[in-house]
């Protein structure tokens, strides 16, 4: 009878450690993914000057646009490392304000023209499709922590060892979802 109670606590205590380094993995995938994210805004944000100045040559009094990407480009990078939501909405008005730049460029046939304009606007698109990558990555190891932080059993060794629920990094406000409306 003994060895039964010994063995059930053996395979008890063999099932709680790897429910905890499940739980450890799935933390390190949500942090790895965020990462990711990280490097590709920061590729985005280092970018963005030159943009600017490609744009102000040609569209130099479209101040009122560009002096708002620059603004935005800054207050992202104010945004506390930790804060995803703060962080989606500041990347989310960022977005927005480049698509206006975007558009004022349509203006110009001179600079739509530019190798250089057309290069880094190449640049951007790449590093929009990385980020929209790096965001499903963390999304989905977000979900997977989500997920084992609140499913019994696991939920038990969650609690236990102060695991919790990551925030997904997404778009909150309608308004950043829709197209920029630009008026000349």
């Amino acid at each position: 009878m003994s060895f039964i109670i010994l063995a059930l606590l053996i395979a008890l205590s063999v099932y709680a450690i790897v429910l905890y380094n499940t739980l450890v993995k799935k933390r390190q995938m949500v942090e790895e993914g965020w990462s990711g994210i990280d490097v590709q805004l920061k590729r985005r944000a280092n970018l963005i000057p030159n943009l600017v100045e490609t744009v102000k040559g040609y569209a130099g009094h479209e101040q009122e646009t560009l002096d708002a990407v620059t603004k935005l480009r800054a207050s992202v990078g104010s945004v506390p490392a930790g804060d995803v939501a703060g962080r989606a909405k500041a990347e989310g008005a960022l977005g927005q304000a480049l698509g206006r730049l975007f558009a004022v460029a349509e203006a110009y046939p001179d600079l739509k023209a530019s190798e250089n304009f057309s290069d880094l606007h190449n640049s951007l698109d790449e590093i929009e499709n990385a980020i929209q990558m790096a965001r499903r990555y963390y999304n989905g190891a977000v979900r997977g922590l989500n997920v084992a932080v609140e499913s019994f059993p696991s939920n038990l060794i969650a609690n236990q060892f102060k695991f919790e629920k990551a925030e997904y990094f997404e778009i909150e406000d309608e308004a950043e979802r829709a197209v920029p409306k630009v008026e000349f």
